[in-house]
């Protein structure tokens, strides 16, 4: 079953893609709008156009798509995921490489909800149902602490607090070269990258974006960094050291070195959630958490070392 909508582009459209304006004017997500586009779901004037295509106000625009199931939450035993904490508000877990935090259109793959409800965890429900409980994120690629609430009320709490930037987010990286300065703050706004679907970039027009470095530790062609976040944008660390042209070690999507990659046995990029602090949402006292490196990161760097 397919739906469709015809209408002019607005005037305040002009000159935007093809695959943004969707987004805008249906509430399609830009992934969703591109995949519309590419399989020539849209046409302006009579005439298919792709997503990276631009518009003229106007212009008679014409979209046909194929709605997409809601992604639902399945219990899937994620091997790797630990457990650092659990009470009746919160669940504080160590969430392994290659898992998603949550369900979403596209991926089949292991997530952090899936694997607390097949341990037998109840998640708050507030929130969309494939993203119940859920207060923040880290990337498939990214491994380390996150933190999902199992009351409503820690999930009000944990959201202000996220949103009030009072949540202390340490990770650790291992960037490629020597961050000049050695410790540092990158205040660059992210959005969209311009050309690519599934990336990010510093933009003009992004969402205000602060990380804060410092080099713990340097090596011959590369550094260990600890990080801490001021806001918590979509591959915001990726994105930011690699506009220093720091890209985190083994991360190709951004333009890491492949050969350092697989000298160091990388297959993701090197970047650990490695601290997590708050206050705790049934007691209001501070707690902080912390979880040691994963094998693969820990090789890279006994590597990196020696070297």
């Amino acid at each position: 079953m397919t739906e469709s909508r015809q209408l002019p582009v607005p005037d305040g459209l002009a000159g935007e893609r093809v695959d943004a304006a969707l987004a805008k004017l249906l509430g399609f997500s830009r992934t969703f709008a591109a995949e519309v586009a590419t399989s020539g779901g849209v046409a302006v004037d009579g005439r298919p156009v792709g997503k990276s295509d631009r518009l003229d106000a106007g212009a008679w625009l014409e979209v046909t798509w194929a709605p997409r199931e809601a992604p639902t939450v399945v219990p899937l035993d994620v091997p790797g995921l630990g457990i650092v904490h659990d009470d009746d508000e919160i669940v504080v877990v160590d969430k392994p490489v290659g898992v998603a935090a949550h369900p979403s259109v596209g991926w089949t793959g292991p997530t952090v909800l899936g694997g607390l409800a097949a341990a037998g965890f109840q998640v708050a429900t507030s929130g969309a149902a494939e993203r119940a409980g859920i207060v923040h994120r880290l990337d498939v690629g990214t491994s380390g602490l996150m933190v999902v609430a199992k009351s409503e009320r820690a999930y009000a709490q944990l959201k202000d607090a996220f949103r009030e930037r009072t949540v202390e987010k340490i990770y650790n990286a291992v960037v490629q070269g020597h961050p000049d300065p050695l410790t540092g703050t990158i205040d660059a706004p992210i959005g969209r990258h311009p050309s690519s679907d599934w990336k990010f970039a510093v933009v003009v027009d992004g969402k205000p974006s602060v990380t804060h470095y410092e080099t713990v530790e340097a090596f011959r062609s590369a550094s260990l960094l600890e990080i801490h976040l001021e806001t918590g944008r979509t591959h915001q660390i990726r994105v930011h050291m690699a506009a220093q042209r720091h890209p985190c070690v083994g991360d190709t999507t951004y333009g890491a070195d492949p050969t350092l990659s697989a000298t160091l046995g990388l297959g993701r990029q090197w970047l650990h959630a490695v601290q997590l602090g708050f206050r705790h949402p049934g007691t209001g006292e501070p707690v902080v958490y912390r979880s040691t490196y994963p094998d693969d990161l820990q090789h890279a760097l006994d590597v990196l070392r020696a070297a």
